[in-house]
């Protein structure tokens, strides 16, 4: 994910450099110091976050400055640095959009720090209601969600049905890609605390170190690098659930750690002593079996017992008989309908084909072998030999070289952001996977930009 991306436009380049070190000591910050109001403008296709102005650029006031930011972005938060202490222009600039205006003097950095901690705050806030405005547009009607009619799926669909009418925990168990997460959402949004966040964290994807920090938050100056208090996904999910999908991947003392949070319902933020209170369900994913993972002393018996909650089984999709075809369907309408293409019929010969493959990948591998098929046909029907079960390479070239499913789907993300501009929610929302899936991956290397 890329960093919080600031301007500093200023001529002097003796006090650019004094702010651009200043603020480059939170390493989340892209500092990029600029000597002129045309330089500020030819760059903003960067799409920053923020701008500080000085007052008195050579080329342009920056009132000038100023007006033809917001008429390029009203979005983008700007800030000006002034010599000027009239309250008029201070106030007249603040009337025509400025977020912030800030005298030069010695206490400017420490002025311009609080305000760039102010506008990241609101742009964090605007960002979650934007999401979770988002969420509760989506139907989240698990029968259209977790679509079948084979027992094993029916069999899922009771227990949902007992998790939405309580607020007990829920543990959710089957193979990679059998749609855990969908499930934990479509319990999320069809209970009482649908209006508050659905907050989802993969145990797996998050460094050792930095779990502890992730999901009970820290302190200010807590470790190296922590310049602000940040609060940890518990915290985030008050009201709410959270959602810890693959939580046998944690680390036995952060298994202690986790029982103590839950017995108290409190966290106490790395570096901090103050306990927070939260109020949030929690919903639990594996593909292991946790009674397994107990008897070898990799999961702790007490918290075992305390997550295991309402256990909820999906079947894996070599299991659900023809609702292989159903998805398949749904899959390929849902593919023609964002891509603008006509209704694709699947033929005879390619339903027998997907009947007879046994899918390792469960349900995530089969939307994207529906959704290759989709690029692959004529436009009008689906053959077998548009179905395949062989890798995509980044150029879109069908390869015999075996590969694992990790990397197959890593290969299909990759050909997408590609394909759409590095578009991380418009990806996501093609491939019908989670924003913080892809980022994961980038961050983890999976995935190359």
């Amino acid at each position: 994910m890329s960093n919080f991306k600031i301007f500093i436009v200023e001529d002097d380049p003796w006090y650019g450099q004094l702010l651009s070190y200043h603020l480059s000591l939170n390493p989340e910050y892209e500092v990029i110091l600029l000597d002129t109001a045309k330089a500020c403008l030819d760059n903003l296709h960067q799409r920053p976050n923020v701008i500080s102005i000085d007052f008195n650029l050579p080329d342009l006031s920056g009132e000038v400055l100023l007006r033809k930011i917001k008429e390029s972005n009203r979005e983008i938060p700007v800030i000006i640095i002034s010599g000027q202490e009239e309250i008029s222009i201070a106030l007249d600039l603040l009337k025509k959009g400025a977020f912030d205006y800030i005298i030069k003097d010695d206490n400017s950095r420490e002025l311009l720090w609080n305000s760039i901690l102010k506008i990241r705050e609101n742009s964090n806030l605007r960002n979650k209601v934007e999401e979770l405005s988002e969420q509760l547009e989506s139907k989240y009607d698990f029968e259209n969600t977790l679509l079948g009619q084979s027992p094993a799926i029916k069999k899922s669909f009771t227990f949902i049905e007992k998790a939405i009418k309580s607020n007990i925990n829920v543990s959710i168990s089957g193979e990679t890609g059998t749609g855990k997460e969908v499930v934990a959402k479509a319990i999320h949004y069809n209970s009482e605390r649908r209006n508050k966040p659905f907050v989802a964290v993969n145990m797996a994807a998050i460094p050792k170190e930095l779990i502890e920090s992730e999901l009970f938050g820290h302190e200010k100056g807590a470790f190296t690098g922590a310049v602000a208090r940040k609060a940890g996904k518990f915290e985030e999910a008050d009201g709410g659930s959270i959602f810890l999908d693959e939580i046998a991947e944690l680390d036995l003392n952060l298994q202690s750690k986790l029982l103590r949070v839950l017995q108290e319902r409190e966290v106490v933020r790395v570096g901090g002593s103050e306990a927070v209170k939260f109020d949030a369900r929690l919903l639990v994913a594996t593909h292991k079996d946790l009674a397994v993972e107990v008897k070898n002393g990799n999961f702790r018996e007490d918290l075992y017992y305390r997550v295991i909650g309402l256990p909820i089984l999906l079947a894996p999709l070599r299991e659900r008989g023809k609702d292989v075809l159903i998805l398949a369907k749904h899959f390929t309408d849902h593919f023609a309908k964002e891509n603008k293409m006509k209704a694709l019929h699947i033929s005879e010969e390619a339903k027998e084909k997907l009947l007879k493959y046994n899918y390792p990948g469960n349900v995530r591998e089969l939307k994207s072998i529906m959704d290759l098929a989709c690029v692959m046909c004529d436009g009008k029907e689906i053959t077998g030999e548009d179905i395949s079960y062989k890798s995509l390479n980044a150029d879109n070239v069908f390869t015999s070289i075996e590969k694992t499913l990790k990397e197959y789907n890593a290969d299909i993300i990759h050909f997408y952001l590609k394909k759409y501009g590095d578009n991380v929610v418009e990806v996501a929302g093609k491939l019908d996977i989670g924003k913080s899936t892809i980022y994961n991956m980038i961050k983890s290397g999976e995935i190359k930009l």
